[in-house]
């Protein structure tokens, strides 16, 4: 026998969730970040911007870092980055790819606030990485090349690359993102292309 207990559980649970409250909360966290700051958004104001409830945003993200992190990196932030043969244009290209990433508005928002949730919430650390666990294989694979024409040090490790990349990136939008032109670009690039040469 099915109880109404029952019978709304399984209404519940079958439930499909509806992708447009999540585009509608995703869309909302982003306009409100570059409007309001990181420091002055909360759950609600999001819910009431999307045209939805907090307990309907709880239930997709666990906590307003994790709903700001995916507004503000996407899985398709950095989708379509190609390297090529010539190892300075391919690091030039993924520095500013990632200065990019990381400079827009709602990004540079969301950075500083993210930053200091990590010790809270370390597995947002894990996911920020994991944005560019596509680039990392790519780049692996540039380097293991470059390896074996003799271009990079044999010792040389993709990680250790993309690590200071990201970091100085990071610390750039920290401390002044007008200033990761172009030419801090070139200057980046020749820093790493160095580290790696034999």
């Amino acid at each position: 026998m099915t109880t109404a207990a029952n019978s709304e559980s399984q209404r519940g649970a079958g439930r499909p969730r509806d992708p447009r409250i999540e585009q509608a909360a995703l869309a909302a966290t982003r306009d409100l970040l570059v409007e309001v700051g990181y420091a002055r958004l909360t759950v609600a104001a999001v819910a009431g911007r999307a045209g939805t409830t907090k307990a309907a945003l709880y239930r997709r993200w666990p906590s307003l870092p994790h709903l700001v992190y995916e507004a503000a990196f996407p899985d398709e932030l950095l989708a379509g980055w190609q390297l090529g043969s010539d190892l300075r244009t391919d690091l030039a290209g993924i520095v500013i790819g990632t200065r990019d990433a990381f400079t827009t508005p709602v990004a540079a928002a969301a950075l500083p606030g993210l930053l200091a949730e990590f010790s809270t919430h370390p597995a947002l650390h894990n996911a920020l990485l994991s944005r560019f666990a596509g680039v990392f294989a790519t780049v692996d694979d540039r380097l293991r090349a470059a390896i074996g024409a003799g271009e990079v040090r044999e010792d040389a490790r993709s990680e250790d690359l993309m690590r200071l990349m990201i970091g100085a990136v990071l610390l750039g939008v920290l401390l002044g993102p007008e200033q990761l032109d172009d030419a801090w670009a070139e200057r980046i690039t020749a820093v790493l292309l160095e580290g790696v040469r034999p």
